[in-house]
């Protein structure tokens, strides 16, 4: 049984690195990409304060597909360079937007998101999936949020 607790008080650069030992733990040796991501979007879901949304879109024949993810029904499918995530796909380069409503494009699959961080993740150059982060708070996510996420991205690349 898996039981990570995080304290609300934690350093987020401290947060990160026991978030990215705990993912570890949750996927190695598992070869299964699909359950990696369900437990990684439910160990965000649980570690991340202040979210409505954490989880994968997986690129499917070009465009990104909804994978597993803890909030609210989302968009299924995701056109390259459209909105945030299809941003980040196509660009290969993360997007941390504090105010979603300023993002040219922007698909709002909750009206109540209001930042956004979304990290892809790479395997031998190319982008397979990405890690997408709402928030209902603007600028909830900033530069440390997007180190750890790209951290995580990192580990994830050759466990998904």
């Amino acid at each position: 049984m898996f039981d990570f607790r995080f304290p609300a008080d934690m350093p987020k650069p401290q947060f990160y690195a026991e978030l990215l030992q705990a993912a570890d733990a949750l996927t190695a040796g598992e070869p299964d990409g699909v359950a990696n991501m369900a437990n990684i979007a439910s160990l965000l879901g649980e570690a991340l304060a202040d979210t409505n949304w954490c989880g994968f879109y997986r690129m499917v024949d070009g465009e990104l597909v909804l994978g597993p993810f803890c909030g609210r029904p989302a968009c299924i499918r995701i056109p390259l360079g459209t909105g945030v995530c299809g941003t980040a796909a196509q660009s290969g380069a993360t997007q941390l937007v504090p105010d979603v409503h300023t993002f040219p494009g922007h698909i709002a699959c909750d009206a109540e998101t209001r930042s956004e961080l979304v990290a892809p993740v790479t395997r031998d150059g190319e982008v397979i999936a990405v890690i997408d982060l709402d928030s209902p708070l603007p600028a909830r996510f900033d530069t440390e949020d997007q180190a750890g996420i790209e951290a995580l991205a990192t580990l994830l690349a050759s466990r998904i």
